[in-house]
Formats: structure tokens, sequence, C-alpha cells
């Protein structure tokens, strides 16, 4: 049986944000396709040891040189020196990129699997704020990182045709594979609410992290949409309670940080709100929220990479009139609390199962 050397950020043990649950797949996908005893995990960030200030100024130090997220010259020698053991290396986000270079470099002959979650340095080009000192550094670390995938990796996946197409345009090297979001079924025992909205007030939900394009999306559909609409809307995200300390729009608004359990959200629910316009990769919020079996308001950013009919699910928005107007409509026309469609589309392309089909393709 072949073995596979994953590399990855960090372990993550509790609340997952979008990357974590793309890397969290990847990594039961491998064990999945060659065996979880034949799958060795390298974590470049180990939360179970304390980070010497020597280590921080050696990352600090290192950034410019191509070495991202506490990544470090002697921990890509060690690597190196491991992989020679494995069949596969598998590069769970290409700010990693100069293992690749390195490995190859030094004569590994095993593939190369490398897996973007986005176009890195589009995705720190919008997720940074303009003013960031070493702003430009880290954009360039990124650069080049992808880059080096490009170049070096025997594998190169993305997660849509987009992401396939710019890494084309900017490093001359397509996706060798498309491999789309997928989730663990977190519904598989659920028994759905399939009653029609009836609440005088409809209760949305909009979810996401506390980051550039969430914070940019929600705040402009507090302000440019929910003044005219009658509904209750509900904000659930890690750290996104700092909303409130950043506009007086969201004083009124219901916001929980940081939940342990996103289920009770989702299922209270009528419908979900995914104001979104700019980012890269695919976003995860609409994934779950097709496990989920919700109707899905959402911007073209929303929708990017899914193979889905948005008038089935809910409806694509792309200016605040449309918002508006998909949710007035729901209140004279009330429709079904649970999208039989949404969930079907989960079960058929975003679930586990359907991402094992494709990533044999992957470990051959």
């Amino acid at each position: 049986m072949k073995r596979a050397l994953y590399i990855t950020f960090k372990k993550y043990n509790s609340v997952l944000d979008g990357g974590g649950m793309a890397n969290l797949r990847n990594l039961t996908m491998a064990q999945n396709m060659l065996g979880k005893e034949n799958v060795d995990a390298i974590y470049i960030h180990d939360e179970s040891k304390r980070r010497s200030l020597f280590n921080l100024l050696a990352s600090a130090l290192c950034f410019p040189f191509g070495y991202f997220n506490g990544l470090l010259p002697w921990k890509v020698r060690r690597i190196v020196k491991m992989a020679h053991a494995y069949d596969y290396v598998f590069i769970s986000t290409s700010i990693f990129g100069i293992i690749a270079k390195e490995l190859k470099k030094n004569g590994y002959q095993g593939t190369i699997v490398a897996h973007f979650h986005n176009v890195e340095s589009l995705y720190y080009d919008a997720a940074l704020p303009k003013h960031l000192h070493f702003r430009n550094i880290i954009i360039d670390c990124a650069r080049r990182n992808d880059g080096y995938c490009c170049r070096y990796a025997d594998r190169v996946l993305t997660l849509n045709k987009r992401d396939s197409n710019m890494l084309q345009q900017m490093y001359g090297r397509s996706a060798h594979m498309i491999v789309p979001i997928a989730l663990p079924d977190k519904c598989s025992h659920t028994v759905f609410d399939t009653t029609t909205m009836t609440r005088r007030k409809p209760l949305c939900l909009f979810l996401g992290s506390y980051f550039a394009a969430n914070v940019e999306g929600i705040t402009w559909f507090v302000k440019q949409v929910l003044p005219h609409v009658n509904i209750e809307l509900k904000i659930v995200g890690r750290e996104m309670s700092r909303l409130k300390e950043k506009d007086d729009c969201f004083n009124n608004i219901e916001i929980v940080s940081n939940a342990p359990n996103l289920a009770p959200f989702f299922l209270e629910a009528d419908f979900m709100i995914l104001p979104i316009f700019a980012g890269s990769g695919m976003k995860v919020k609409t994934c779950e929220s097709l496990m989920y079996g919700k109707n899905i308001l959402g911007t073209t950013e929303a929708f990017e990479g899914y193979d889905i009919d948005t008038n089935r699910v809910g409806g694509c928005c792309r200016t605040a009139d449309d918002f508006i107007n998909h949710i007035n409509q729901y209140a004279q026309a009330p429709i079904p609390r649970h999208n039989t469609y949404a969930r079907n589309t989960y079960e058929q392309f975003y679930s586990e199962e359907a991402s094992l089909k494709v990533f044999r393709q992957v470990f051959n």
C-alpha cells in the first residue's frame, strides 16, 4: 500500500473556519483512499508547543524569502528528509509551495500534490488592510509560493475553474484537477422542518467569521437592504461581535460569536443571506447551507464554483433591489423552510461521498 505525508498548518480541534474544513476534508480523503495507518500528518504550527521568541524572530526574518506562516528553513529540511519514505506529499495549502520547490531540488521521486484554497496572492491582496505595514511583503510571499506550487507540484488542485484559469494566466499552469469543496454530512439523521414560512418576520441568518469580505458584505446588507425589508437578522461567526465596535448600524442586531455548534442556528433560520462580493476559491458557508437544505439568497461570489440552479435554491442577487425584491416576495408568497433541491445538490456534488469519487484520481 502506498503512503502519504500530509502537510498542513495546524491540527483543528475546535471551531473550524472554511480553510480548516477544507484541510480536514483533504486529510480525511487521503486516509480513506490509502488507509489511516498509511497517512502521516505534519503540522507546521504545533499548538502543543510554545513558540519561542527565537522562532518568532526567525519567522519574521524568513518571511521575505518565501517562508510563510511559521514555516522555517530547518522545518523544510526535516520534511524533505522525511518525504523520501513516502509515495505522496500532499501540501494542503499553496502558501507552503516552497516545500514543493525544495522537494524537487533534493530529488524527491514521489508525487507532489498541491491544493489551492484560493489564489493566495489575490486572497491576501483583498484581505489585508491597505495601510498595513509589510502588506506587500506578505502578498509577495503568497505570490512566490503560489508560483512554486505551479512550477514544482506534480498535481495541482483548485476548488473551481475560475482559480484554475487565474493560475494559468498568472503562472502558466492550470489545475490538474478541479476538486470542489465538500463537507461531512451533519444532517443524515436530521428531521427537517418542511412547513411553510409563516412568521410575520422571517428569521434570516448570516454566517461568517470576522474577515474583510464578510464584514464588507454584511455591513452593505445592513445599510442598503435591511431598512427596506421586514425580517429578523441574526449574525453568527467567529469574532463577529466586533461588528458592534466597528459600526453603530449593528447595535440592534443579534450577533453570536464563536458558537461551538452551528446546527441550531441553521435549523431555526427561514433562509440564508450571503452578500459576499469579494474572494477566491469557494464559500464554505454556501456548502453548509446546502447541507442543511436552506433557501439561499446570495451574490454571484457566494455561488462561485457551485454547479447549481440559483433560482431553485433561492436567488442570485447582484444589487440591493434584488435582495429586497426576493425577500418581499417570500413575505407575499411564503415557501417551504426546507429546500429539497438544495439538500439533494449537496448530497450529489458536495458531500464527502461525492468528494471521494474525485479523490480516487488524485491518489492513483
